[in-house]
């Protein structure tokens, strides 16, 4: 008899005391519904707003087995704490997304047939394929990220239309083995690990998935990141 899938979704979280009850909520009905094993992970970077005395809350609600807390010192940026959560995975599968409804549940049972039907190495959420779409960003945000994507294809070709999204569902052997090869820590980093994934020859499909912009808080994007995407983008070019 197979194996029963566990999924370990890894939440990095910073300042997301009022999104959490919510996207902790929806995961935990989002899996029982469908009879899936399942464990979030969350990874705060030293939240001032209180998301860690949250996420405690929900531990002894849903179960120390369902909701894990991970704390580290201060912001350390979202790739390593990809890595530093990953550590703690118990899943044969390992789900990353943002913990701010940019990405709501509902398209994890999709994502989940997709892998099945090919047992694809990564199912990747897509804003840019099928009905996918975005809502909640300002036309100039989206001609960001539009711009961003197709610059990122025409230089690097990963066949893939949405290089930048964070909603992706990976087998967990795959994951440990890209991450480790990737050096980017910020904005680029989603693009770098398909890339490498991509180079890597891993099976990658794609399923169409509406994002919504932050309900609460601040978007984390500015300028800067922008410029780094755009180094990123070369760096990469250049290496693989």
């Amino acid at each position: 008899m197979p194996t029963k899938n566990k999924y370990s979704v890894l939440l990095p979280t910073y300042n997301e005391r009022r999104n959490l009850p919510i996207i902790v909520w929806l995961l935990n009905q989002t899996f029982t519904q469908h009879n899936l094993d399942y464990e979030i992970i969350i990874v705060d970077d030293g939240s001032p707003d209180g998301t860690q005395t949250v996420a405690k809350q929900l531990i002894k609600a849903y179960g120390q087995n369902h909701v894990k807390l991970y704390t580290r010192s201060g912001k350390l940026g979202l790739g390593t704490a990809y890595v530093h959560g990953l550590q703690f995975a118990t899943g044969n599968f390992v789900i990353i997304m943002d913990a701010d409804f940019s990405h709501h549940p509902k398209f994890l049972p999709v994502m989940i047939a997709k892998q099945k039907e090919a047992d694809y190495d990564i199912v990747t959420g897509t804003r840019y394929a099928g009905d996918g779409g975005v809502y909640g960003w300002d036309l100039k945000r989206k001609m960001v990220s539009r711009g961003a994507n197709l610059f990122a294809d025409t230089v690097l070709r990963p066949g893939v239309s949405d290089l930048t999204g964070s909603f992706r569902l990976y087998k967990k052997s795959v994951l440990q083995k890209v991450i480790t090869e990737t050096e980017s820590k910020g904005y680029s980093f989603q693009m770098e690990m398909m890339v490498r994934a991509k180079a890597m020859g891993c099976k990658v499909a794609e399923v169409p998935i509406s994002f919504v912009d932050r309900v609460y808080g601040e978007s984390k994007l500015g300028g800067e990141e922008i410029v780094e995407y755009l180094k990123g983008v070369m760096n990469l070019w250049l290496k693989v």
